[in-house]
């Protein structure tokens, strides 16, 4: 800030004046993304053994949930299922990376970053079934509601750390969103009040290459969408987002300097859905199987298996130990999803507000006289 004096007037009348609108209030060249995707696999770089095996013990679990999921909505058990898979990289290091206390803020295809960070299965895939609410307590495991409309979770998530700061809290939030969702207001609207409080908060975009059919050139013109980040004033990162050592360590990185008071950051992970948006789906119309294919190659599994095998880090046994933990897990989650939930429908009017408002207690009191009613039709046909 500067100070000019005012004419005609003694030495001590000062007025303050702001910068001339076109000097930078920030240094941009420490917050522009490396020109390419940052990667760790297939380099010289140090990775922590216990570390990685877990990344890939949860990575194996991830792909077989999301195969038992794809499969629950051909069985009609789910009404829609959006898959990850490919993009299981992001969706573990996500989880991985926060500490208890933190919270996550998922979009609705990361049910897998919500299972990694501990959710029960069934309960992730509640809400895709159309038998409940959010499907499970928010606040128990810190995970916000699988948000459906693009972006809106991200101002939550800002809200949320800024919150956290005022009281002096240690929690940091990440935001997941597709490339979709950089396209709608509330993504900008969410970085704009994250750099200006400088709260502590991640924002991770799993570029996927589709927002539905809509290509990411269709979207944006800007060299990447890490690169959005420089005009709100934080860092932007730009990572391979199928090399899981590289989202992690971007990721936890990110989140540290969020703890420290160090403000938000905006990730970009360059990744690709194999399946298609939804089971609604019919990717074909918009894409080639030869892209798909050649994604196949670049897949995070094989790319962690064959790193860690070379490495001296995985031997036949840890991956059947996997393998095996993954199939215990999607015997179970089949189990219990072909069972048939136990509906209440009184549910409805439960954690709708903090405090029922006079409408909804009207509606309540109509569904529950209604239902009263036909118990005691069926009761006087018997």
């Amino acid at each position: 800030m500067t100070v000019q004096e005012l004419p005609g007037a003694g030495a001590a009348a000062y007025r303050p004046t702001p910068p001339p609108a076109w000097r930078p209030r920030t240094d941009p060249a420490p917050l522009l993304p490396d020109p390419e995707p940052y990667r760790v696999l297939g380099t010289d770089a140090p990775l922590d053994r216990a570390l990685m095996l877990r990344l890939y013990a949860e990575l194996i679990r991830g792909r077989r949930y999301n195969a038992q999921a794809t499969a629950l909505t051909k069985q009609g058990r789910l009404a829609v299922y959006p898959s990850s898979t490919g993009q299981e990289a992001c969706e573990v290091a996500a989880a991985l990376v926060l500490q208890e206390q933190d919270w996550l803020f998922p979009s609705y295809r990361d049910t897998l970053a919500a299972v990694a960070r501990g959710l029960d299965p069934v309960q992730a895939l509640t809400l895709l079934r159309g038998d409940w609410h959010t499907g499970y307590d928010p606040h128990e495991h810190r995970i916000a509601p699988l948000c459906t409309p693009l972006a809106t979770q991200l101002p939550h998530a800002v809200g949320l750390a800024h919150a956290a700061r005022l009281k002096g809290d240690d929690v940091v939030a990440l935001a997941m969103v597709g490339d979709g969702g950089t396209s709608e207001g509330d993504f900008h609207e969410a970085l704009n009040f994250a750099a200006v409080w400088q709260a502590p908060v991640v924002f991770f975009v799993q570029n996927n290459g589709f927002a539905i059919s809509v290509p990411l050139a269709k979207q944006t013109a800007a060299p990447s969408l890490a690169h959005k980040a420089v005009g709100y004033g934080m860092p932007g990162r730009l990572v391979d987002g199928n090399d899981a050592a590289a989202v992690h360590e971007v990721l936890a990185d990110a989140v540290a300097r969020a703890r420290r008071g160090g403000g938000p950051t905006l990730i970009e992970a360059v990744t690709y859905r194999i399946e298609a948006h939804t089971n609604a789906d019919d990717a074909t119309r918009y894409r080639v199987d030869a892209e798909v294919e050649a994604w196949r190659d670049h897949d995070p599994i094989q790319l962690l298996e064959a790193e860690l095998t070379s490495r001296g880090f995985l031997d036949d046994s840890a991956k059947q130990a996997a393998a095996e933990a993954a199939e215990t897990m999607a015997a179970a989650l089949r189990e219990r999803m072909n069972a048939d939930a136990e509906l209440d429908p009184m549910d409805l009017f439960a954690h709708v507000y903090a405090e029922k408002t006079a409408q909804l207690r009207e509606q309540e009191a109509q569904l529950r006289a209604e239902l009263a009613a036909h118990q005691d039709e069926d009761e006087g046909e018997r």
